[in-house]
């Protein structure tokens, strides 16, 4: 089952995350099999290609609680 989860980045103390469609079984730093967007919470900074995102969702990707979250904000997800 595909995933539609946050990938970290950056430093020690320092997080960046890259939004990624993975496997769910795999480790979260695994290979992904798209990578559609990014999130910094330290500056608030995100980037989210709604393209991509809708497709995938629309395939059956299911998000995680933080990442619904995050598109629940951008109004891409639907508040239910």
């Amino acid at each position: 089952m595909l995933k539609l989860r946050l990938k970290r980045n950056g430093r020690k103390r320092q997080p960046s995350y890259r939004l990624v469609v993975i496997e769910s079984t795999s480790r979260r730093d695994g290979r992904p099999v798209d990578e559609v967007g990014y999130y910094n919470p330290i500056t608030k900074e995100s980037y989210f290609n709604k393209e991509k995102i809708i497709k995938w969702l629309n395939i059956g990707v299911q998000p995680t609680e933080t990442v619904s979250h995050l598109l629940k904000r951008t109004n891409l997800l639907q508040s239910s």
